[in-house]
């Protein structure tokens, strides 16, 4: 499967963004799809994810509260919904799709075999 991150831009602090990722084919009740982001200088840390049935959904501790992520099945596109922006949560952000991930593996970003290029989001203050 092939992704599409889309949606990223410069915001002032205490905006919001939706960040969006297309996939080249069907992925609901097939695909776990998750959010990770990669700030300057540091390792590339698990956001977000929903289950393949999007029943499940699970999140950084630090972004609980501001962040949401969902589906739209009929449009093959995983969204995550950014609200009060921090200047911290400056990175690129990049989806990714895996088929057989279990919960305990589903914030690790080796457990997830296709990647898209990412999506560059920059807080200003």
């Amino acid at each position: 499967v092939q992704l599409q991150a889309s949606g990223g831009g410069l915001v002032q602090a205490g905006g919001s963004l939706r960040l969006s990722c297309a996939t080249s084919e069907r992925t609901a009740n097939r695909y776990t799809m998750g959010w990770f982001r990669q700030a300057p200088g540091k390792e590339r840390e698990f956001v977000a994810a929903i289950s393949r049935s999007g029943g499940y959904t699970y999140f950084a501790d630090s972004v609980k509260g501001r962040f949401a992520i969902s589906r739209d099945n009929a449009k093959n596109t995983v969204y995550l919904r950014i609200d009060t922006l921090k200047p911290e949560d400056t990175a690129v952000y990049y989806c990714a799709a895996g088929s057989t991930i279990i919960t305990s593996r589903i914030r690790d970003s080796q457990a997830y075999a296709y990647w898209g290029q990412g999506t560059q989001v920059t807080v200003s203050s």
